[in-house]
């Protein structure tokens, strides 16, 4: 499998979950969309655009079981959630709730929107060693009659742990307070039926563990919400069309179509390999491969905590294909430069919590082209830089 991507030979590389790898015949695909675009720029642009960004979506909706009218795509799902968060009508007093095992660019722009309406970040400590009936009973409690948002990631960046979030989704539906899933890793190692597990809004990439090219990720919402989301370029699509239909193969069809999806002369060519990506999946029979990753990666972080002493943070069945093995708390981005400066290891050292609650992880990615013998590097590297003295 690893003669199927482009990554350099002559490292480690187990940090698939950063910014993925795209396989040699999705590459080939998305450079065919360049040359294309390049034959008559303003004929693609201008002419055929739409309909095509349709074709991938509705090949994206099925993937994701969703309806491609509550589908629209972005760069990221840190795009995803700017465009939900910069949207919301919040007072004075109005709270949104998140978690402390959010990506830290998520957070972030949570506390600037919370800051300039003088709302309220609310967030909730998540326990840990983690539990289903801990995670939910803490995101419930944390609920109140002025919680408006309530933001959760579906598999975390720091920690790798998938969150339960459908009871949590259920619960705050039912007090009305709308929900926002972080799910960036999410496509790709989990099956996913956004219609059904009722979220508000879920943003996720899918260059991630979906393998398509940088830069390629969806927002999708429930249709009750599309005239309340901004964009964050304005542009044609807030014009009035000049006739019913005079604009569908410029800009797209409906109102949350043509305000995300034309942002100017950006790069579409990404977005319309997507279906490539998906096809790529399906002929290698990934989801057989993917369970046999998340086999390897739990042993390994077994093996490494077994001789760190550090227990690991949840049971097996709360990761996928990313384990984050426990290591003693420490500075984080130095291990990370000897892992790979020593042992050409690509793989992150991540940090969670602080002062007495801080702790490191470093976080593996694995994928089908993973081999053991990437696995065992690791392995034997961490035995050598984590001896006492």
């Amino acid at each position: 499998m690893k003669e199927r991507f482009l990554l350099d030979p002559g490292i480690v590389f187990l940090n698939h979950g950063s910014y993925g790898a795209c396989p040699k015949p999705v590459f080939d695909v998305w450079q065919g969309w360049q040359r294309e675009i390049e034959r008559n720029p303003v004929l693609f642009l201008g002419r055929r655009s739409a309909p095509l960004l349709r074709q991938a979506r509705e090949r994206l909706a099925e993937y994701l079981g969703a309806d491609t009218d509550e589908l629209v795509f972005v760069p990221n799902a840190t795009t995803g959630v700017n465009i939900v968060a910069k949207s919301l009508s919040l007072r004075p007093g109005d709270e949104v709730l998140t978690t402390d095992l959010e990506y830290g660019a998520c957070s972030v722009t949570l506390e600037k929107v919370c800051a300039q309406a003088g709302a309220i970040l609310v967030v909730a400590p998540v326990p840990l060693p983690f539990t289903r009936d801990g995670f939910v009973q803490a995101m419930v409690d944390a609920m109140t009659p002025r919680t408006r948002l309530l933001m959760m990631s579906h598999i975390t960046s720091p920690t790798a742990l998938r969150l339960p979030v459908e009871p949590v989704v259920a619960q705050a539906r039912q007090r009305g307070i709308a929900t926002l899933i972080d799910g960036a890793h999410a496509p790709g190692q989990i099956a996913l039926a956004l219609t059904s597990l009722g979220a508000d809004y879920y943003t996720g990439n899918c260059h991630k563990w979906m393998c398509a090219p940088k830069g390629t990720a969806f927002l999708h919402a429930r249709a009750e919400h599309h005239a309340g989301l901004q964009a964050l370029v304005t542009s044609w699509g807030y014009a009035a069309p000049p006739g019913p239909s005079a604009w569908d193969n410029f800009i797209g069809q409906g109102l949350f179509e043509r305000r995300m999806q034309w942002q100017g002369s950006r790069d579409l060519s990404g977005f319309l390999s997507v279906p490539s990506a998906i096809d790529f999946l399906a002929e290698h029979d990934w989801v057989r491969r993917c369970a046999s990753c998340h086999e390897k990666a739990m042993a390994l972080m077994h093996r490494v905590c077994a001789r760190t002493g550090i227990a690991p943070i949840a049971a097996d069945e709360y990761f996928v294909q990313m384990a984050p093995l426990p290591v003693p708390h420490q500075d984080g981005a130095a291990l990370r430069a000897r892992l790979f400066d020593t042992f050409r290891i690509e793989v992150p050292v991540t940090q969670h919590g602080n002062a007495s609650r801080a702790r490191s992880f470093v976080r593996v990615s694995v994928q089908p082209y993973t081999t053991d013998a990437d696995l065992s590097a690791l392995e034997s590297a961490l035995e050598q830089l984590l001896k006492p003295g």
